[in-house]
């Protein structure tokens, strides 16, 4: 498949699987966000960039 074709799938999946819990279960998510509100810059650039590898790692594991 050509990148092209397979990105707007991969978005498409991203924001579906980022629904689901402010749909399910939105005070949890109102909850969440107050948390992530409270964190370090430092802290959440440390999550941002542990998801970006197990991303990066998962799509050589796959791939």
């Amino acid at each position: 498949m050509d990148f092209w074709q397979v990105l707007p799938v991969a978005m498409a999946l991203v924001l579906i699987i980022e629904g689901m819990l402010p749909f399910i279960s939105p005070h949890r998510w109102r909850n969440m966000l107050a948390m992530a509100e409270q964190m370090d810059d430092r802290v959440i650039r440390n999550i941002g960039l542990g998801s970006m590898l197990l991303g990066v790692f998962l799509l050589y594991l796959f791939h």
